[in-house]
Parts: C-alpha cells; structure tokens; sequence
C-alpha cells in the first residue's frame, strides 16, 4: 500500500461512503468556545486538463503552466495553516501531449507533489473508461507506463453509480475536521456525461441528477453534526460582466439545492464565476491553469456552521513569479519521454488559425479539420464537433505536438450513409442541449435563423456547389467516432446505415496538413451563414 502524505495541522479527515461504515460526529461533540472563528482557506482550481507546460495569454499576458500555478498556490497554502487544496473535475482528458502520451499520470504526480486534499471526476475523467479513471485515482499497472501509485488524495463523486448495484463507485462524501469543526465535502458530476463521452468511456456506471444527489448527501452530513458544506460540481455556467447575473445548470443547481450548502466550486465551462445565488458562494476559475480560486470561510466554534465566506479568483500571471522547481523538474523529466514524438515538423502555418466562431457558428480551424476528415474519407460531406477541437494552431512552424493540442481524443474517423432529411435534422439538433454547439463542417452549406424555434432553424441547405441538399437523397457523411456514437446530443448519427471505421483523426490531420502547399492557410468562408 502507498504511503499517504501527512496531513498538515489542525486538518484530519473521514470519508464516507454507502458501503462502508464510518465513525460518527456527534453533533452534541464538545468544542472549545473562543470568541474568534475558525478561519479556513480553499484553494481550488478546475478544467486542467492536463496543461502542464501550456502557456496561455490572458489580458495580452503570458499566463498558466503548472509550475507557476504551484508557485502560486504554495505563497497562498503559506497565508493559512488551515488550507485545504481541492479540485472539480477534469484535470485530466483533452490534455497537452507531456500528460496524454503518459496516461496523464505527470498532472496527477503534480497534484500529488502540491499536497491537494480532494477531487471529483469531470466527464474527461471517464474518455478512457470507468477502469482506467479508476487506476489513475488508485494506483495500478498500464501496458504503455507501467506501474504507478495513484492519487495521494481522495476523489467523491455521489452522484457516479454502478449499473448493476446502484452504489457509487467512489466515495459520495468526505468530512474534514478543521479544528475540531467538521467540514462536509460533496462531488458530483455533469448529468449529462454520457451525451459528451464515448459509449465506451461510461459503460457500466449511470449518472444521477446532480441537486437531488446533493440533497441526499447533505441530509446524511446533518444528521453526523456537519453544518458547513461544500460542494465539488463539475457543471457550470457563466456570469454576465455587467450585471453578475449567473445564467446556466450550475445556476439551477444551486436554487435546487438544500440550505446548509455554504459553497458550491463550479467547473465544466471553463468560465468566470464569482457570485452569491441562494444564499450559496459559487466559483468557477476559468481553466487550464490560468486561474483558480481562493476562498475565505469563517467558522463560528460554537455552532460549527459558516458565518463568513469571501472568494477571489486568481490569474495565473507568470511575469515576475519563479515557477515551483519541484514541479518544473516533473515537467521536464516529462517533456524528455515524449520529445522525440512530439518535436516532428509538420508544416508551416501562414497565419494564427482559430477555433474561435463567428457570429454565424463558423470557424477557421474548424473548416481546415473537416477538409481533412472529408479530404481522408472521400465522402460528400464532414462533420466536426467543436468541443473536439482543444488548441489553436499559431503563425509558423507547426509540430506534432501542436496538432495533438488541437485534436488529443484519438477518435477514429467513421464514414456512415446518411438522408438529405437525416442531415437537416442534425444540424436541428445544434440547439437542443444546455448551450449551442455548432458543428464544423465541410462539402456543404446552410443558413439559419436564430428568430425561429429551436428544431426549426435551418433555412437553407446546400452542396459546397450551390445545387440543394435534397431530402429524400442518400449523401455520404465523415463524422470522428464520438459524434458517429450520438455525442454532444447528436443522436441523429445513431439513425445512419453502412458505418465504417477508419484512421485516428490525429493521424488524418496530420497527413492532411502535410500535403498542402506550405506555408499553408485556412479561413471562414461563410459555410455557415446567420439569417438577418
């Protein structure tokens, strides 16, 4: 059994789970009176995903990289001798190749080495299954890697069941003592997990309502004695600049959401949160590493509940900050195991090519990635999901490396027999989640009208050649594998016939880009057009 790191002072811990019995805190437990509260810190961050050695530029500055977010997070651990480390989900999936060439076991030995406290799963810890996510959080062997130790802190996740048994596969809950005062931590994730990951990646588990799961978990820490509670949600939302105002599932969750909640730390759409919704502090810190949260909680002695909360959210700037040398020596030991792979030239990009859509829905990288998968397949038509695309590609040479940052999944291309109608109704289905997601796409155009109700939008169809997309007409379609499975809520691909699998869509990006002249170019052409 791997030796476990202490624990620093004044914190002790107990886990809780369905299956397992557990001590219980007596609410009646005698507790010292002092005037003064407890004053606990949380420093939280969400959506690494594994961007260990990935600058990003924030405010025109250079920002993240996991060296310089450790450097941060150990000045503030420093401010407090009660500080907990904690994160929502995702640290790992869609991640740089230093992480996803080594089953992402670099990011874990990093939150290892920073001491975090606790961690729930995102819908990215599920892309490689339900066994793998589970030997990465508690140690085993893997073919490419060999043996390694796990994560030295605990993941709950209580709304992630067994099919079968209904049990959750990780602990639901986990109590903290800070000074005697318990502190009850709660993990969910995203609902909608298995309409944003491979069939295959959550096979065997269901996932429960996210509010409902929470208020079983917090009726259970009241009746142990635990009054202050924070939640750990991967799912999210966003904040309007102007008014504060919190639009999106996190919001709902948080109005569903029993009382006794004092903090629920957001994750999932990678955006800014900082606001009070039902008397609850929900944060979210933007992701990648070029933020995280730091929240203040006052805890009364005496009725162990929380009396104070405060949250900032941190920009990971790197100017003037020296990164953390232990974390920058896991780095490099890191980048030199993948160097040879990922160093390989492959062409030269004339400008910055973005997967940043115009109004419409249209992007530049996302029209060079669906060339390529119809340029590969031969087929009428590509399709592309945006939320596959996780990089830009910058002016200049272009590696491997840098592609792999643009399309990590490693999902196979499918081509697949599909109706005119078929394709209108897929791209209905654009509209049909939380938030739009407007595919990329290649050999085809259409216009839609964002006046019109959702499933009725699309007001014009045709061929790259101008001639109509025709209903009753049967058209050849490239999709990767995740979006051929019904993903992101694309169940349309489910009703195609003749389905093939091809090359990984890494390898078909790769190729393609190589082939072009040099240096070489993409733009938003207007296959995607919005109705005035």
């Amino acid at each position: 059994m791997k030796a476990k790191r202490p624990l620093r002072w004044g914190l002790s811990v107990v886990i809780s789970t369905a299956v397992f019995l557990t001590p219980i805190l007596s609410s009646s437990a005698a507790v010292t009176t002092q005037p003064k509260p407890v004053e606990l810190q949380i420093l939280g961050i969400n959506d690494l995903h594994g961007q260990l050695n990935v600058t990003r530029n924030v405010n025109n500055r250079p920002a993240g990289r996991a060296d310089y977010l450790a450097t941060y997070l150990r000045e503030r651990e420093a401010q407090n001798p009660n500080t907990l480390m904690v994160h929502s989900g995702d640290v790992v999936g869609a991640s740089a190749p230093v992480s996803a060439l080594l089953q992402d076991e670099p990011t874990i030995e990093i939150l290892n080495t920073l001491g975090f406290d606790i961690g729930t799963v995102g819908n990215h810890e599920f892309d490689d299954g339900v066994k793998e996510m589970l030997r990465l959080i508690n140690g085993g062997e893997h073919e490419k890697t060999g043996y390694f130790e796990g994560a030295d802190f605990p993941y709950i996740a209580a709304n992630v069941v067994d099919e079968k048994t209904g049990k959750p596969i990780l602990p639901p809950h986990l109590i903290k003592s800070v000074n005697g005062i318990p502190v009850g931590f709660i993990g969910v994730v995203t609902k909608d997990t298995p309409k944003i990951v491979t069939p295959e990646g959550v096979k065997g588990v269901k996932f429960l309502d996210e509010a409902e799961t929470i208020n079983r978990e917090v009726k259970k820490l009241k009746q142990r004695g635990v009054k202050a509670i924070v939640v750990l949600a991967h799912e999210g939302g966003f904040q309007d600049k102007t008014t504060g105002q919190v639009d999106g599932r996190i919001h709902d969750i948080a109005k569903a959401t029993d009382d006794e909640v004092d903090v629920i730390m957001s994750g999932h759409t990678h955006s800014y949160i900082n606001a009070t919704i039902d008397g609850k502090l929900v944060v979210q810190s933007y992701s990648y590493g070029t933020a995280f949260s730091d929240i203040d909680l006052s805890l009364d002695r005496k009725t162990r509940d929380v009396v104070k909360k405060k949250a900032e959210i941190v920009t990971v700037y790197q100017e003037g900050v020296q990164p953390d040398p232990e974390v920058v020596d896991i780095i490099k030991k890191s980048e030199e195991k993948v160097a040879p792979i990922i160093n390989e030239k492959i062409g030269e990009a004339k400008e910055n090519l973005t997967n940043e859509p115009n109004a419409a829905g249209e992007s530049a990288l996302g029209n060079l990635i669906a060339d390529a998968q119809r340029w590969k397949m031969n087929t009428d038509f590509a399709f592309m999901n945006p939320g596959g695309i996780r990089a830009n590609i910058e002016a200049g040479t272009v590696t491997w490396g840098d592609l792999y940052n643009v399309q990590p999944f490693n999902n196979d291309l499918v081509t697949m027999k599909m109706t005119g109608e078929q394709i209108r109704k897929l791209l209905e289905q654009q509209w049909q989640l939380d938030r739009p997601r407007v595919l990329q796409i290649s050999g085809l155009t259409y216009k839609w009208d964002p006046s019109r109700p959702a499933g009725d939008r699309v007001v014009e169809l045709k061929k790259a050649d101008g001639t109509p997309i025709e209903p009753g007409q049967t058209y050849t379609v490239t999709a990767n594998s995740f979006l051929a499975g019904g993903g992101d809520g694309f169940t349309v691909f489910n009703e195609a016939t003749d389905k093939v699998v091809g090359p990984v869509d890494l390898d078909t990006l790769v190729e393609y880009v190589k082939q072009l002249p040099q240096p070489f170019s993409a733009a938003i052409e207007g296959r995607i057009q919005q109705a005035n």
